[in-house]
């Protein structure tokens, strides 16, 4: 066994560096973790080196080497505590292995180990040119997304295709830098396939000024979104007013109106089987007039109640300007085809993306329209296989709210649409990208139906063990640095990158940026002038806007 310090043979040097000192030997193997132990002072001489990732390595988050029958095994350290006689001893996760040439030098990197070390085997430092082979994009289709920490040069790559294949979530708290490093990572998207068809749900607003250039935006004013593509769950979230039996009893009256409306007037030898969730044209005032057709039917005023609250909540929808998007009378053509080809991009025309700002929505709709938007990517997907395959990006900011982990309450058709799309979205070539700040309030399971992991910086301790169980293994020495990153900087980990990695997200253009910065107090309340002309305009906003 080598003592620490001592210099590799020759055979293990490169052409271009003096070799570096071994640094520690193995001490246990278990599986994917393991022990070694590591020389403090060793460790502390590393630190002035030249190479910032031979300075880094040792520490947490690092990665160190060894040599196991030819190759270079790949590990990452994720735990250190003080042993005897300045010595540290460190728990390791194994990441990968790579061919080791004759000179030393490391290639042909690969996830997984085949052969393990053995207890006394030395350890290395990792240099930058083995983190350059580590982490050199292979010619599968990628993006380049910033650069890998510590280095200043070897770039961070997202594979699009196992990336989106297998569901992808962005995580990280407020004013980490998440919106940008979203719309940033969408952008490079984009610009890979101009021809692509992603649809974004934006509750804030925000995205809109970031993809103006090259997505189709949509809100409340040309959203357009005809009410009667909304399934029989979908209306009764909308329509009914009661809960328990009372609601039980109004959902069945509301099934029934609603297939006659479907069917009025329509030839039925043409449409096939057609159900309440048929996504038929109808119009507002024949399913009225079928409500208060069937109430005239009855013979005591006590059962009228119920087509009583149906009728009123109609009426209310469609007198109320707020909700004309989706249910004015210019909605009833069959509209479905533009409808879709302009939702979903098809043809792109070199604007792959449509941003569906749903700020604009009622509340108490809001659930029902991304419900909606979300079913109809699935749907589309399930009903177009037999033509030529043209795969969906759905990406849901603010995900918790559509699927939060209480299964009771208002909002379940939402709820259970993107739990299916998480499930089965891949078999159909429908992707899912979650984007949320609180992922211990995320259903349970959908986290961990997403391949790819982006993590921010994350505060809250639910939150990173929420983060800590739906990651594998191999990026908990990663895991620990979640609440040291810094803005901008993330945790990649699965199946869109080759290893776990800490990027620093490159700066995107501000024409590019979404509107989600933070104000500057200090600077802001410093300006003076024209408050009562801001205070009028807004006010006409306000009341204009109807919500």
């Amino acid at each position: 066994m080598s003592n620490f310090g001592e210099e590799v043979p020759a055979a293990k040097k490169t052409a271009s560096a003096p070799a570096l000192a071994a640094i520690g030997q193995v001490v246990e193997i278990a599986g994917s973790g393991s022990q070694i132990r590591l020389d403090a002072a060793a460790l502390s001489s590393l630190q002035s080196h030249s190479d910032p990732s031979v300075a880094m390595s040792g520490q947490v988050g690092s990665q160190v080497k060894m040599v196991v029958d030819g190759n270079w095994l790949i590990a990452n350290v994720r735990t250190m505590r003080a042993g005897d006689a300045g010595e540290v001893i460190a728990h390791v996760d194994f990441l990968g292995e790579g061919t080791r040439d004759t000179s030393g030098t490391l290639s042909q990197f690969r996830r997984g180990v085949t052969r393990y070390p053995i207890p006394s085997s030395e350890v290395l430092p990792v240099t930058t040119d083995d983190l350059r082979a580590i982490f050199a994009a292979s010619d599968e289709p990628h993006i380049e997304i910033g650069t890998v920490y510590p280095t200043d040069d070897i770039r961070g790559a997202l594979y699009v295709d196992p990336m989106l294949s297998k569901h992808f979530a962005v995580l990280g708290s407020t004013g980490t830098g998440k919106s940008t490093s979203v719309a940033l990572i969408l952008h490079r998207i984009s610009q890979l396939s101009p021809e692509g068809h992603i649809v974004m749900i934006d509750p804030h607003g925000e995205y809109s000024a970031a993809f103006k250039g090259c997505g189709e935006l949509f809100n409340v004013d040309n959203l357009q979104l005809p009410y009667w593509l909304m399934n029989f769950e979908e209306h009764c979230e909308v329509l009914l007013t009661t809960h328990g039996a009372e609601r039980q009893r109004d959902a069945d009256i509301l099934a029934k109106c609603l297939l006659a409306a479907r069917t009025k007037g329509k030839d039925l030898s043409t449409l096939g089987k057609v159900t309440v969730d048929s996504p038929i044209p109808y119009l507002l005032t024949d399913l009225n007039g079928i409500i208060v057709n069937e109430m005239g039917k009855l013979d005591r005023a006590g059962d009228t109640l119920p087509f009583q609250r149906l009728k009123t909540k109609l009426d209310e929808l469609r007198a109320d300007p707020r909700y004309t998007f989706m249910f004015s009378g210019m909605l009833v053509s069959d509209s479905m085809g533009s409808f879709l080809a302009k939702l979903f991009r098809l043809p792109s025309h070199g604007k792959p993306i449509s941003i569906v700002d749903v700020s604009g929505v009622p509340s108490e709709v809001t659930s029902v329209v991304v419900s909606v938007l979300a079913r109809m990517v699935f749907d589309y997907a399930i009903w177009s296989r037999t033509e030529a395959q043209r795969p969906l990006l759905l990406v849901c900011e603010e995900a918790h709210r559509y699927v939060p982990k209480n299964e009771t309450g208002e909002g379940q058709s939402v709820r259970r649409i993107l739990e299916r799309i998480a499930k089965e979205g891949r078999k159909y070539g429908v992707s899912l990208g979650l984007i949320t700040q609180r992922p211990s309030d995320l259903a349970e399971g959908v986290l961990s139906q997403c391949g790819t992991i982006v993590s921010m910086r994350l505060n809250n301790d639910r939150d990173q063990a929420c983060v800590r169980a739906a990651m594998p293994e191999g990026a908990r020495g990663f895991l620990d640095a979640i609440p040291a990153l810094r803005n901008r900087e993330c945790i990649v980990c699965g199946e869109g990158v080759a290893i776990p990695i800490r990027v620093r997200f490159d700066d995107l253009e501000p024409e590019k940026r979404p509107a989600s910065s933070d104000p500057s107090f200090a600077r802001l309340w410093r300006e003076t002038g024209d408050e009562e002309g801001i205070i009028q305009r807004t006010i006409k906003r306000w009341r204009g806007h109807g919500r």
